[in-house]
């Protein structure tokens, strides 16, 4: 496993822009894919995009397809998501995750990734 660390969260009013930034510790961190999750108040953890260990594929849920966008930079052991246009609906407590152990590809499913950030909040104002 890795240790990972987000950073980037914050408040911003409908229609505006973030960067989440997920830094990994470790000397392999290009080998393996990478996910963001979200989660809101009373919800489960939802699957937002997911990228491959060359970051030259990537996956997007529906709901942000369009809007955000998943990066990464193998030389710097970081993930990023871009976040715009944003919508008081994308609230949540945001994630990164990585998969070390098995390669799931561009998973979807939160079991298919082993190693977890402590998250970051961000608050979407109407």
């Amino acid at each position: 496993q890795v240790q990972l660390v987000e950073s980037g969260g914050g408040l911003v009013q409908a229609g505006g822009s973030l960067r989440l930034s997920c830094a990994a510790s470790g000397r392999t961190f290009s080998s393996y894919a990478m996910g963001w999750f979200r989660q809101a108040p009373g919800k489960e953890r939802e699957f937002v995009a997911a990228i491959s260990w060359s970051g030259g594929s990537t996956y997007y849920a529906d709901s942000v397809k369009g809007r955000f966008t998943i990066s990464r930079d193998n030389a710097k052991n970081t993930v990023y998501l871009q976040m715009n246009s944003l919508k008081p609906e994308d609230t949540a407590v945001y994630y990164c995750a990585a998969q070390t152990q098995e390669d799931y590809g561009l998973g979807v499913d939160q079991y298919e990734y082993d190693s977890w950030g402590q998250g970051t909040q961000v608050t979407v104002s109407s």
